[in-house]
């Protein structure tokens, strides 16, 4: 319990820093809500736009519609009408960096099995 209070008091990750919160609380007002439960808000005058995710904090995780108003593309923030999915558009895919499941090229190194390169030979200087 301590250990999530702390998580939460000094860690960005973990949705919002006490920080956040407090000038959420003070300055912020809620614009809206996305499918993934993040809480969009924007002080009174509009100047500044932030976003408080739910869950891990992952920038990707925004929806196209919502990075616009973020970053005053657009001025008005998204309705529920725009947000209807084209057919061709994919289900978000987590940043996979660093995992077992990252993406390897042909002739990686990384690459096990059947699908790995074994004809790579490693450059060495002439001596």
């Amino acid at each position: 319990m301590l250990a999530a209070i702390v998580g939460r008091l000094c860690t960005w990750w973990n949705s919002q820093t006490l920080g956040t919160q407090l000038y959420t609380w003070r300055h912020g007002h809620m614009v809206g809500k996305d499918a993934n439960g993040f809480r969009y808000y924007q002080t009174v005058d509009g100047r500044r736009r932030w976003v408080v995710y739910r869950g891990d904090a992952e920038a990707s995780r925004v929806p196209p519609e919502w990075h616009a108003w973020l970053h005053h593309i657009v001025e008005a923030p998204p309705d529920a009408t725009q947000r209807q999915r084209q057919p061709w558009q994919l289900d978000h895919q987590p940043n996979l960096t660093g995992t077992d499941r990252a993406y390897a090229p042909p002739g990686s190194l990384r690459r096990t099995g059947s699908e790995a390169r074994r004809d790579y030979e490693a450059w060495t200087p002439d001596q």
